[in-house]
């Protein structure tokens, strides 16, 4: 299988944590590790963070993880 751009983006320089949705769509958590300062982004369907305000870690993560185990969008361009 090819690996397309949402499955293996670019990682940014903040990237903390990168899980993968059902369909192995990357979920980047990004920020800081202590703190306020966190924030999830799915590559897969565009959801993200629901708050504009950053979130402290172990909230982000546990809010990516859930999202994570239950999105199933790849967002496959097929050529």
């Amino acid at each position: 299988m090819k690996l397309s751009p949402n499955t293996a983006p670019v990682e940014p320089d903040d990237l903390l944590i990168r899980l993968h949705n059902m369909v192995g769509a990357a979920v980047d958590i990004t920020g800081k590790t202590y703190g306020d300062g966190s924030r999830w982004d799915c590559h897969g369907c565009g959801d993200h963070s629901e708050r504009p305000v950053l979130d402290i870690l172990a909230f982000t993560r546990e809010q990516a993880n859930a999202h994570a185990g239950s999105c199933r969008a790849a967002y496959h361009r097929l050529t």
